[in-house]
């Protein structure tokens, strides 16, 4: 359903095209039932819904409710295992005594407290496997009438809801932004920009598709419904293709089962391989990289029929390596193997994008006289690559002049490893005088500003969205390396999951480190508490959705809270039917049920490859405590994965992320100071149309005004 879609993306309603009556009992309904989950209306949405007839007034506001509880994670019943949490829950070691006091007692026999604890503490007993364990011991309502009221704060969320256009147009607005943007998109904003290019594909395209992943997703739309292809410039576009219509990876990270292709997909395909080639020979060099898919995709294409396209079966034959063609990596590599660096920037000169992702490299490599060649080279480089690429190599360049007590690297699934950092660090006069360069051609690329730009201070530490493969989605979700200020004295963590066929137990555990990154105490399911910090109990199968809860008191001793889901057993975060993360924020005061929407600051899915998710980790500086997003799935172990076991590993990819300098939005609206007028936003709405760039979009900007939020920051890369 596009309505409910473009609401949760953008936060934005589309109008109704209904007839007319009066609505207003339902507006008022509608912003009574916003409030219970944490938003509101603005005047225009309510005064909107309250010129419609009852009916669609009320079909609009029961689509717009749903999609904001989905959002915050409100459309599911979050139970816990003690219904008294975060009171009343006992110590582990007595709590596994008494299920198995309960087990002892249903055999029929009798044991003493010694027996019992002897048996826990040995290890002897399937503890998982107690009566009662890991199931729900009473109902959601149970909970709920367990529990005051919550009780309302002024730092409780509200997040703002405006009125859009018809949904054709919002539509409209979204695919051209998503197709048109010039960073990666992830795997849910895909599977958004291919839903909206089915219902766009006869209104208006973008004038320019820079993303490849995209341009496969919508030439994927194309080639079923027999229209023309757009942009296809590569033989690796057309390998993109056919990995996207066999329901396979676009990003070429994992190797795609191609379907049979019908007879006039074939010839779309061949047709377009011939182009390419036949307009540039020296594109077959692409091929290589990927040869076996290429025989794979032959096997399903059948390119010996199509004689009519030579320039196209010369692919296969490349592949098949019955013909050499060295692509520009290869002749790079092999003249740095030659020890002339300088020469290999010459030869990837010819790709800007690669030879600045190679800067680095040749730059440690080059002798003291093939240095100026280099730099020489990026230097030239710098006007041709995109802006993504320049942002990318300059918050590199920030990151090399000393060498990083632990490197990191993660790839596109999100997937992390840590190793150590033998690079020799980046002299300090180079790194200077790259910054400088990468600066000059950044700032040169930004548009102008018409109007005045106001900033929301809570933007300034936003890490620069270069890639959505560095994010999940979810609501108030940063990309990897931001940062935001938490407020309240209590954090609560949750975790939500759903099985799809098997058993399946998820573990939600905390971890706290010192200053010095060393362990500084845990909380999981194999123990309950530390300190302060209170965990809701374990549950080990979620055949229904389970959830699981941490409370942690912003007082903890230590430094970083590094919240974590295990997979004890089952199924994997892409298997399961659905699995969430998140944090609230309260007062001691408060109290109330276990979740509450008008308390969740973040919610984010689970959705990687990996056994562990390290989803942000919060860290305790002279501003007060912060939550800074990581987004990292680590390997694990195929079961039985606990806190204990991968605390060293948690460790050190928290150290690798928190000293990393990420580049934030502030460094580029550093940029635009010298082009136009910046101020900070106060509070106070402007009295001329102004360019807002801030987390939510103010009520009552004055007309003219257009405004940035989180999700759209990434159109302000230049």
């Amino acid at each position: 359903m596009l309505d409910k879609l473009i609401i949760q993306k953008t936060l934005r309603v589309p109008a109704s095209t209904g007839p007319a009556g009066d609505g207003r009992p339902v507006a008022r309904q509608l912003d009574a039932a916003l409030l219970d989950v944490g938003f509101s209306a603005s005047r225009a949405l309510l005064e909107h819904i309250g010129t419609l007839a009852p009916a669609p007034a009320m079909d609009l506001a029961a689509t717009v409710v749903s999609a904001v509880r989905e959002l915050v994670g409100d459309h599911v019943q979050h139970n816990a295992y003690f219904i008294g949490f975060p009171d009343d829950v006992p110590d582990t070691v007595e709590f596994w005594m008494e299920r198995l006091r309960a087990a002892v007692l249903a055999g029929g026999g009798a044991a003493t407290d010694g027996q019992l604890r002897e048996a826990v503490t040995s290890g002897g007993v399937n503890l998982l496997a107690l009566p009662g364990y890991g199931t729900y011991q009473h109902s959601h309502a149970e909970l709920l009438a367990a529990h005051d009221d919550l009780v309302t704060a002024a730092g409780d969320r509200l997040s703002l809801l405006r009125l859009g256009d018809t949904v054709e147009v919002e539509a409209t607005r979204l695919y051209l932004a998503l197709a048109g943007s010039s960073v990666p998109l992830g795997e849910a904003d895909l599977a958004i920009l291919g839903e909206l290019a089915v219902a766009c594909v006869d209104e208006a395209q973008p004038g320019a598709v820079p993303v490849r992943e995209n341009r496969a997703v919508l030439n994927g739309i194309r080639l079923v419904l027999g229209r023309p292809l757009i942009t296809v410039d590569t033989t690796t576009d057309v390998l993109r293709l056919a990995c996207q219509v066999s329901a396979g990876d676009v990003s070429l990270a994992t190797p795609t089962r191609f379907r049979a292709f019908r007879r006039p997909e074939r010839r779309m395909l061949m047709a377009a391989l011939d182009e390419v080639v036949g307009a540039s020979p020296g594109k077959l060099g692409d091929v290589v990289r990927y040869a076996e898919r290429w025989k794979r995709l032959g096997e399903r294409l059948h390119p010996h029929e199509y004689g009519q396209w030579p320039y196209a079966q010369e692919v296969f034959t490349v592949a098949r390596g019955e013909r050499r063609a060295p692509g520009l990596a290869g002749r790079a590599e092999a003249a740095i193997r030659a020890g002339a660096v300088g020469p290999a920037a010459s030869v990837l000169s010819a790709a800007p994008g690669l030879l600045l992702r190679s800067a680095d490299r040749l730059l440690r490599l080059a002798s003291a006289s093939e240095r100026a060649a280099v730099v020489e080279a990026v230097t030239g480089a710098l006007g041709s690559a995109s802006g993504r690429v320049l942002l990318s190599l300059r918050e590199h360049v920030d990151n090399r002049s000393t060498p990083a007590s632990a490197r990191m690297y993660v790839n596109r699934s999100r997937r992390a490893w840590v190793g150590p950092d033998e690079r020799p660090p980046l002299p300090a006069d180079l790194v200077a005088e790259l910054s400088s360069l990468l600066d000059v051609e950044i700032s040169a690329r930004l548009p102008a500003l018409e109007r005045p730009l106001v900033v929301d201070p809570e933007v300034l530490d936003v890490a620069l969205p270069l890639s959505g493969k560095a994010t999940d989605c979810g609501f108030a979700v940063l990309p990897r390396g931001s940062r935001s200020s938490v407020s309240g004295e209590l954090l609560r963590f949750f975790m939500y999951w759903r099985q799809a066929s098997r058993r399946t137990d998820y573990d939600l555990s905390v971890l706290l480190l010192d200053d010095g990154f060393h362990t500084a105490g845990q909380v999981s399911w194999t123990n309950y508490r530390h300190e302060d910090v209170v965990h809701s109990g374990d549950f080990t199968d979620a055949t229904d959705g389970a959830t699981e809860f941490i409370d942690v008191p912003l007082t903890v001793g230590g430094r970083y809270v590094v919240p974590q889901v295990h997979i004890y057993a089952g199924e994997s975060f892409d298997e399961v039917t659905e699995s969430m993360f998140g944090y609230q924020t309260r007062t001691r005061d408060q109290r109330g049920a276990p979740f509450d929407a008008r308390t969740v600051r973040a919610r984010s899915q689970l959705r990687g490859q990996g056994r562990i998710a390290l989803p942000v980790v919060f860290a305790k500086g002279e501003r007060g405590w912060q939550a800074v997003w990581l987004h990292l799935y680590l390997p694990g172990w195929p079961s039985f994965n606990r806190v204990e076991d991968n605390r060293f590993n948690t460790a050190d990819r928290v150290r690798a992320l928190m000293e990393r300098r990420y580049l934030t939005m502030s460094y580029l609206l550093d940029r635009w100071r010298t082009r136009a007028e910046v101020r900070a936003w106060d509070g106070r709405l402007p009295d001329e149309p102004v360019t807002f760039v801030g987390v939510e979009v103010p009520e009552g900007l004055p007309d003219g005004s257009e405004a940035y939020t989180l999700d759209r920051l990434g159109e302000l890369i230049p």
